[in-house]
């Protein structure tokens, strides 16, 4: 039985790293990443370790094995990745329900995936709902970027209801940018 909870153990941050490395587009390939969807960004346990002095992520295990997670990040990461940050600069530059983003107290997902083993059993809606139990007195929004050409994490995130605000460019890719009102 899958277990999904917040971050705990040193171990559990080199689990998500050891699933990260799995799923990197680089090293998976195009045919592999255009079926499966893939990831972009990588984090090295330094990085890890910092965020999660500020909000542990979370993790869905099956046993001992990770079938999933989502990196949890809000401002007190910034300086930690290049690309968390681009993401808070962009964001703070977006308005969204008539109120300027850099205003409001949102967090952001550094980063989701799902084991193969596990895509399609709706793993990511039941990660993202525990993320908003734990998360949803001290935060309004939860907003993340996608990149264009993933449009099967694009689905996952417009199911669990997310909605697309704003489409950008950095790093040489098209991300859209989603955000998901905890108040809805």
């Amino acid at each position: 039985m899958v277990e999904i909870k917040r971050v705990a153990t040193k171990i559990e941050l080199q689990n998500i790293l050891d699933l990260q490395k799995a799923n990197i587009r680089k090293l998976i390939g195009e045919d592999e990443a255009g079926k499966e969807g893939f990831l972009i960004a990588q984090y090295t346990i330094e990085m890890m370790e910092a965020m999660h002095q500020f909000q542990p992520s979370i993790i869905a295990k099956d046993g001992d094995e990770i079938a999933g997670y989502v990196i949890v990040t809000d401002k007190n990461s910034y300086g930690q990745h290049p690309l968390i940050d681009d993401l808070f600069d962009s964001t703070d530059k977006l308005h969204y329900n008539g109120f300027s983003l850099k205003e409001v107290n949102y967090i952001l997902v550094g980063q989701l995936c799902v084991a193969k083993a596990y895509r399609g059993t709706g793993l990511v809606q039941k990660m993202y709902q525990y993320y908003r139990d734990c998360l949803k007195t001290e935060y309004r929004y939860l907003v993340t970027d996608i990149a264009q050409e993933n449009p099967r994490s694009i689905k996952a995130h417009v199911k669990t209801g997310f909605e697309i605000i704003h489409s950008i460019q950095y790093g040489g890719i098209g991300w859209e940018i989603v955000i998901w009102d905890w108040n809805k």
